[in-house]
């Protein structure tokens, strides 16, 4: 991955904290957005991607239509680090790679660009960054809320945690942290603050003020 022209912000945060609402509150004050989970879908529809994922670890994985079976896989490498670590050497270029060309074709119209990757820092992807900013929020909100939109209770929650660097250690390795624990307005005015903030050291591109349907 190469850097843009435009600035570009990282963003991170804990597992359920609310980092696609932060997505959109930063793309409502003209971010160019992009999504590396969804990049992921795509690498994994991939011919080159799938047939190193069958050649480690065989057909089972893959769905009736020949795709890759997502949980079949997450129950597999999940549960290893040495099997997690195979499946992001796989997967980890070929999302840096459609990355790069996502951030290559940020509109011209847009203040920065958002590289919304939760394995940012796993993935070695930092450098490329202008600023990280790391999205926070009460366990408690956090457990309802991936309950509520993934079924997962709290001992998957702490699963999924294990697979990534230690909280603490995203925490400090970020130029911000925004807590996601009021709702969205609050959480928009928390990102105004920022950008108000970050705007003169990364000469964002102007804009025009929000608009009062932005705040609802």
């Amino acid at each position: 991955m190469t850097t843009a022209r435009l600035p570009v912000l990282g963003l991170i945060g804990a597992i359920g904290a609310g980092k696609s609402t932060a997505a959109r509150c930063f793309a409502h004050r003209g971010g160019f957005v992009i999504d590396c989970d969804v990049l992921g879908h795509r690498a994994l529809d991939t011919a080159p991607v799938r047939q190193a994922i069958v050649t480690r670890w065989g057909q089972s994985v893959l769905n009736d239509e020949g795709r890759v079976n997502r949980s079949a896989l997450g129950k597999i490498v999940f549960g290893t680090p040495q099997e997690r670590e195979a499946l992001e050497s796989i997967v980890f270029p070929v999302i840096g790679d459609l990355a790069q060309a996502e951030i290559a074709n940020a509109t011209p119209q847009s203040r920065f660009v958002v590289l919304d990757a939760a394995t940012l820092l796993e993935a070695g992807w930092a450098d490329h960054c202008d600023r990280i900013v790391y999205v926070d929020a009460p366990r408690a909100q956090r457990v309802q809320r991936l309950a509520t939109r993934s079924g997962w209770d709290e001992a998957e929650l702490t699963r999924r945690e294990l697979a990534q660097l230690p909280a603490e250690v995203k925490q400090a390795r970020a130029h911000a942290i925004i807590r996601n624990d009021a709702g969205v307005p609050e959480l928009q005015d928390r990102v105004d603050q920022l950008l108000k903030e970050w705007n003169e050291p990364l000469r964002l591109n102007p804009i025009a003020a929000p608009r009062t349907e932005d705040r609802t």
